[in-house]
This record gives structure tokens, C-alpha cells and sequence, in this order.
């Protein structure tokens, strides 16, 4: 169940609560006073990617350059090989 650290305006109280993407949703509605903290990057959400992800795509997916070699000489093609 996702952790949703909030900040309410009114008080300026910061807490935490446990909902789901629809109780959330509904609670957001319910409470227009209250919204989500981002002031915590640990809390806040973010894409973490390590290395290269053409080298991870072409590892993983062997004939993907293949397809994309094929892909590119369609006529008005913009695809390119990784």
C-alpha cells in the first residue's frame, strides 16, 4: 500500500498515511486543505536508472537492432539502429 507523506495548510502539520491510488484520490477530494509533501526527496518519486539503455535493450533483446535495420528502410523513415 503506498505511503502518502502530507501537509496540511491550514495547520501546517506533516504526516504520513497509507492509502491506495483510489482511496487517495478520494481523500484528495474530501480534504482540498491537505496536499502532498514533496519536500522530502526520499519520498518523493523518481526513476532510477543505472548504465546505458541502448547496451541494456540491445543484452536483453538481441534482435531488436535487427528490426530497427528493417524499420529503417521503410521510405520516410526516421528510425535509426541503436
Amino acid at each position: 500500500m503506498p505511503t502518502y507523506p502530507i501537509y496540511n495548510k491550514d495547520t501546517g502539520e506533516r504526516s504520513e498515511i497509507f492509502l491506495s491510488l483510489d482511496e487517495w484520490d478520494k481523500f484528495k477530494d474530501e480534504n482540498p486543505n491537505i496536499i502532498r509533501d514533496w519536500s522530502d526527496p526520499s519520498t518523493a518519486p523518481s526513476a532510477v536508472e543505472q548504465g546505458e539503455w541502448k547496451d541494456k535493450l540491445a543484452k536483453s533483446h538481441p534482435g531488436w537492432n535487427e528490426m530497427l535495420g528493417r524499420m529503417s528502410k521503410v521510405p520516410g523513415s526516421k528510425v535509426e539502429k541503436i
